[in-house]
């Protein structure tokens, strides 16, 4: 099978494309034929090792896992002799999480982790995303900040994949949503339900006078420090990435001040955390009040430069692999 390879960190150039065994099934385990991964600033963390912090989970030298890529979706087409939650033909979609391997022609996971059935009313290419930014949009607001109808949120970087992932999420609630993207991203994230909107480039959001109960930093370029005047005074900041500040700024907010600092890594939480979400947004996708914005594809012949986009900083929703 061919499988995208990364045998060492640094830039984009060092993924490759390479031929690779076909996995065998355990007897907990079910076989994938994938159709769709999902490509993300997660995998481009991992590709790049930085920042440092990031190594103590995926290897301090050189990758522990070679194939990348976590979020997938496909065709089950072998099962191991205990599994009977899955038959083979099923269309399936989830997380490899820390095992990685989801960027290839074939995958196996265990039937009892975070894989599930796909929604009927979605292609494999939109279902290939929402293990990344639609299920860590869905933990962050729901079980993390606890976002309730009519409390106010400031969505920074709200045109990328857990952006606009959490734009839906928080609209649903019924929470007044503040989006901060570039002025070409506004008819996007309005589409989405945001009721205000800020360009980045032309209006300094730390510096203005409204404040939230809730500031949600999707891409990890701000800190507390710096949000720390437009927060309520028991108003939570947090981020799904994260760094030596954050960090810090977490222990001292624990014990100082009202306000606190937050993060958390979704993918290290046990499916049966995961699963739940999972399926809440599943139903949201049947009844047509989620809907994952994908909006670029790349074969695997591409995966650098799909990288590279990625690293300009400004990627709109979701960008998927496909498999041929």
């Amino acid at each position: 099978m061919k499988a995208i390879y990364l045998s060492k960190y640094g830039r984009p150039e060092v993924l490759t494309v390479r031929e690779m065994s076909k996995p065998e099934p355990r007897i907990d385990e079910v076989l994938i034929r994938v159709k769709a991964a999902s490509i993300t600033a997660a995998d481009s963390i991992m590709r790049s090792g930085t920042p440092w912090i990031a190594r103590l989970a995926v290897g301090l030298f050189k990758p522990k896992n070679p194939i990348t890529g976590t979020g997938f979706s496909g065709v089950v087409e072998q099962l191991g002799e205990d599994v009977s939650s899955f038959k083979i033909g099923d269309k399936v979609f989830g997380e490899t999480t820390l095992g990685f391997g989801a960027q290839a022609e074939y995958v196996c996971v265990k039937a009892d982790g975070l894989v599930l059935h796909m929604p009927e009313n979605i292609s494999f290419e939109d279902t290939a995303s929402l293990c990344d930014g639609a299920l860590t949009s869905y933990n962050f607001i729901h079980r993390q900040a606890k976002l309730k109808k009519q409390q106010s949120i400031l969505i920074l970087g709200a045109a990328g994949s857990l952006g606009t992932a959490a734009v839906q999420i928080a609209h649903k609630i019924g929470a007044h949503v503040t989006a901060v993207c570039s002025s070409s991203n506004t008819a996007l994230v309005q589409s989405l339900g945001a009721d205000e909107f800020i360009d980045y480039n032309k209006n300094d959001f730390t510096k203005s006078n409204q404040q939230y109960d809730v500031v949600f930093d999707t891409i990890g370029k701000y800190s507390m420090r710096q949000c720390c005047h437009i927060l309520i005074d028991d108003g939570l900041f947090m981020s799904p990435v994260i760094s030596f500040g954050l960090f810090f700024e977490m222990m001292v907010s624990k014990l100082f001040g009202a306000k606190k600092a937050m993060f958390c890594a979704t993918g290290l939480l046990k499916p049966e955390v995961l699963k739940p979400m999972l399926n809440e947004i599943r139903h949201s996708i049947s009844v047509g009040t989620f809907n994952p914005v994908v909006t670029r594809q790349y074969s695997m012949d591409q995966i650098v430069d799909a990288h590279r986009y990625i690293e300009t900083g400004h990627k709109q929703g979701n960008i998927v692999l496909q498999m041929v």
